[in-house]
Formats: structure tokens, C-alpha cells, sequence
């Protein structure tokens, strides 16, 4: 990833999920407190025009689409933690298979095609893929920003860790959802 690219993305990882996992009980809770946060934060970046991308695991099914993935998760019981957040048509959707963001997917790519310079990491796990999400983006010279209650985890004092770390370690910005900007495109 080139440096000095100046625009921002909104990256939402793995909220479209069915809660069907281990751990899924210890999770959603902390799903349901950063639901309504994550659902204006992405409200704001699609009303500035920023890109919002989706970066989610596909629950082992090799053969689906992302469509797929937003109708699996919405047929299950926890369809009101997917329903606010879930992909609009201009949305970009970035299929994953283990924890960070840029493992064997086209991601580092999808940025620079887009000028992003700076990522906004949202969603879930904050002890998991937020955090090798934000190692690899630091690695590729990208700015990170991570809104520490637009983040869900499964173990609080392992959320507080990772963020610790990414700021220490990453340089990320860990601040508020209210304190992300997301400056007005020019052209």
C-alpha cells in the first residue's frame, strides 16, 4: 500500500453473523451495545460518501456470495443485531476466511484502488480480528483508527488489552464514535 493517499474507509468486520458459534453467548451482548453506535457510524460515513466495506468471515460456505451471507444471518434468531447494520447497494463486501482483514483477500488491493489511506476498524471481535486486522493495516503503513464502543468482544478485559496494544503497538487512534469524522469527498 503506497503511503500518502489521503482517503478514509469505514471497514465493519464480521458483523453479519448468524451467532452460532462458540462463544456466540459470551458475544452478543456485547453486539447488542455496539449495534446502535455501529449503525450510525455508517450512516454518517455513507452520508459523507465514504466507503463502508464489509469484511466478513463466510461461515465455511465456499460456494456463497456475500448476499448469501446476509441472508443466512438474517434468517437466524439474532436477525435485529444484522438488520441495522446489514450491506446497502453501495456497500463493498470483502469475503474472508480466518481473522484479519487482509489474509488472502483482495483488501490491500480494494484500498489502494480507492485512495484509502485511513481505515475506521468497527465490529467484531475487538481481542480478535480487530486486532490482527489492525496489525496488518499497521504493517501496511495504513492510518487506524478504532472507535472503542463501535467494537464487540468476548472477554472485556482482553477488549481492553487489544486496544491497549493497538494504540501502543499499532498507533492506532483509539477514541469514541462520536469523535470520527469523515471528511466530505472532493471532486
Amino acid at each position: 500500500m503506497p503511503t500518502g493517499q489521503g482517503g478514509s474507509a469505514l471497514v465493519v468486520i464480521d458483523m453479519i453473523n448468524t451467532y452460532d458459534h462458540q462463544d456466540a453467548e459470551l458475544l452478543v451482548p456485547s453486539a447488542e451495545r455496539v449495534v446502535p453506535i455501529l449503525a450510525d457510524l455508517i450512516g454518517r460515513a455513507r452520508a459523507a460518501r465514504t466507503p463502508v466495506i464489509y469484511a466478513n468471515d463466510n461461515f465455511g460456505l465456499w460456494r456463497s456470495h456475500h448476499g448469501e451471507l446476509v441472508e443466512a444471518a438474517l434468517a437466524r434468531p439474532h436477525a435485529d443485531l444484522i438488520e441495522p447494520i446489514k450491506p446497502d447497494d453501495d456497500s463493498l463486501f470483502v469475503v474472508k476466511a480466518r481473522h484479519s482483514i487482509f489474509y488472502e483477500t483482495p483488501m490491500s488491493y480494494l484500498l489502494w484502488q480507492l485512495g484509502v489511506g485511513h481505515v475506521v476498524l468497527c465490529g467484531q471481535v475487538t481481542e480478535q480480528c480487530v486486532l490482527y486486522s489492525a496489525l496488518d493495516a499497521h504493517i501496511r503503513h495504513l492510518d487506524v483508527t478504532v472507535p472503542r464502543d463501535a467494537v464487540a468482544c468476548i472477554h472485556l478485559h482482553l477488549e481492553d488489552a487489544a486496544l491497549e496494544m493497538m494504540e501502543r503497538n499499532m498507533g492506532a487512534r483509539i477514541v469514541r464514535a462520536r469523535e470520527v469524522g469523515f471528511p466530505p469527498p472532493t471532486g
